[in-house]
């Protein structure tokens, strides 16, 4: 495989990581903010309570954490070390 396509890829997981992080970090805020308000709409248009909802949210957020780290970064530092290392040679 040639360098500038490992360098493409690369590059493209590191800007989904940051893209995502984000993303989360915006969704996460939105969430804090208005978490009040979010829960009564939810437990209006689901007809569920705030204890029901709590580790749904919870549950999405480490589900965004583990797809973010494992999923995307942790091909693009193994491929970022990887250049690194063949063009030291």
């Amino acid at each position: 495989m040639n360098f500038e396509i490992l360098r493409v890829l690369r590059n493209i997981l590191l800007r989904c990581f940051a893209i995502g992080f984000v993303i989360t970090l915006v969704l996460g805020m939105t969430m804090m903010i208005g978490w009040m308000t979010w829960m009564d709409m939810a437990g209006r248009l689901f007809h569920t309570d705030p204890a029901t909802l709590t580790p749904v949210v919870l549950k999405f957020f480490t589900e965004i954490r583990f797809f973010l780290i494992f999923i995307v970064l942790t091909p693009a530092l193994a491929l970022h070390w990887t250049i690194k290392r063949d063009e030291k040679k």
